[in-house]
């Protein structure tokens, strides 16, 4: 989860995001019958805005991440994680990572742990100068995530969506500091 926290800061830093088209491969419900667990969001503007109905405008919380959807066109998680190593395989990412080269897309992230395993990679798309699209993609020996956001989002709101539609939740290092008193540990 550090790799998903460094990839999340890193794209808080960035201008706003416009709209996105990474295609998740069909290949990955293969991948969804091998695992022993299976996180699956699938949700297009409609169900975004849907879901933004039930959110408080009168909790701060809520509000904020109700403003930041309306924005959204599409978010789409999926996460498989496999009781042992080697259940998936590098040519199951290959489809993915084929579709986020340049010069459309960006890697502007990539963190590599030879020791625990875990690959994190954070791509943006530009058109016309502008950025299009969001991709993470976290690979680890027994579970491999792909994130992908659509629509226009303000990168200081991005961390307002953690912990909501099957985003993890993600403490900024300031509100982390707020939360122990302005002190580091």
């Amino acid at each position: 989860m550090i790799a998903i926290k460094t990839a999340l800061i890193a794209w808080i830093a960035l201008a706003p995001l416009g709209a996105q088209s990474l295609k998740l491969p069909a290949s990955l419900d293969r991948l969804a019958a091998k695992a022993s667990e299976v996180v699956d969001v699938t949700m297009d503007a409609n169900l975004l805005q849907l879901a933004g109905r039930f959110l408080s405008d009168k909790d701060a919380d809520d509000a904020k991440v109700k403003k930041l959807v309306d924005g959204l066109k599409g978010i789409y998680v999926r996460s498989f994680e496999f009781e042992k190593a080697g259940e998936y395989l590098d040519s199951d990412v290959e489809p993915i990572r084929a579709q986020l080269q340049a010069p459309a897309w960006s890697r502007i992230v990539g963190v590599r742990s030879v020791k625990s395993g875990e690959n994190s990679e954070v791509y943006i798309k530009t058109e016309n100068k502008k950025i299009g699209g969001l991709a993470i993609l976290v690979t680890e020996p027994k579970q491999l995530t792909i994130v992908s956001i659509e629509g226009t989002i303000d990168p200081d709101q991005l961390s307002e969506l953690g912990g909501h539609f099957g985003i993890p939740k993600v403490e900024s290092d300031s509100q982390h500091k707020n939360s122990k008193g302005g002190k580091d540990e």
